[in-house]
């Protein structure tokens, strides 16, 4: 029986390597599976959540775009859209929110993060949280229910947004009946977390990429801020805290995977 999957990207930086490890890599060998029914978006409004200019949004929306069909995406064979052109998803995002608990929305991960991270800083916790970064989690149910998707594919620090989704889902289906399906989480065990410039893991958060497609002398000088310590070239290192040696071993999975 054909599963129906789903993956999408927002338009907030662009596409950098560890969202081609992470993400478009495993979602692609995905839709070359027969059993699956692959659904590919650009999840532009979620991207409202930090980007308001609208040239900066339309060339980052543009941009998901080209990448997928640059990296192998075949729109032939798997449905493609953009998040914005279908509007039952905000309708369903508005019913949605009227299942969902406060309490629920104050567990997710991002909004936590900002949370101690204004604690840390000494600001008032609410600074710079918007209510499309509180709400997201109930747009991205929406994204993930609207469609009866079954398979999710994430990495393991995104779990918790299918369970969520199933919460959501759940409570719904407890008022009128069985709505909505409770769809499945699959975790990429076969991917790595591929390192940023700093070491720490490759997040448009912590502004430590390497852009996919990049100018060459700008790519140049980012590969030149990677992160290494001040023992000398010939010195032994350790590979587990060797950005630079963790960099390459994850490059070498790509290319295996590749094959």
């Amino acid at each position: 029986m054909t599963k129906t999957i789903l993956t999408g990207i927002k338009p907030t930086r662009q596409i950098h390597l560890g969202n081609y490890i992470g993400a478009i890599k495993p979602a692609l060998d995905l839709a070359k599976i027969e059993d699956y029914r692959s659904a590919y978006f650009v999840a532009d409004y979620h991207g409202l959540t930090k980007i308001h200019n609208a040239e900066e949004f339309r060339h980052l929306s543009y941009g998901i775009a080209a990448t997928w069909l640059a990296l192998g995406l075949d729109p032939d064979m798997v449905i493609f859209y953009r998040q914005s052109d279908v509007p039952d998803i905000f309708e369903l995002n508005w019913i949605l929110s009227c299942f969902t608990s406060k309490g629920l929305m104050n567990r997710a991960h991002a909004y936590k993060a900002l949370i101690d991270s204004n604690k840390k800083s000494e600001k008032d916790i609410d600074f710079c949280v918007n209510m499309g970064l509180f709400n997201y989690p109930v747009l991205m149910a929406a994204d993930i229910l609207m469609f009866k998707t079954e398979v999710v594919p994430v990495g393991k620090d995104q779990v918790q947004h299918v369970e969520i989704t199933r919460d959501i889902a759940e409570s719904f289906n407890n008022t009128y009946g069985e709505t909505f399906l409770l769809p499945e989480y699959k975790i990429q065990e076969n991917t790595a977390v591929l390192p940023g410039l700093d070491g720490r893991k490759m997040s448009k958060s912590y502004n430590n990429t390497i852009p996919l497609f990049e100018d060459p002398k700008k790519l140049q000088k980012l590969i030149n801020k990677i992160k290494t310590d001040s023992l000398l070239p010939e010195a032994p290192k350790d590979p587990d805290r060797s950005t630079i040696f963790m960099f390459i071993k994850n490059l070498l999975l790509i290319l295996k995977l590749k094959r």
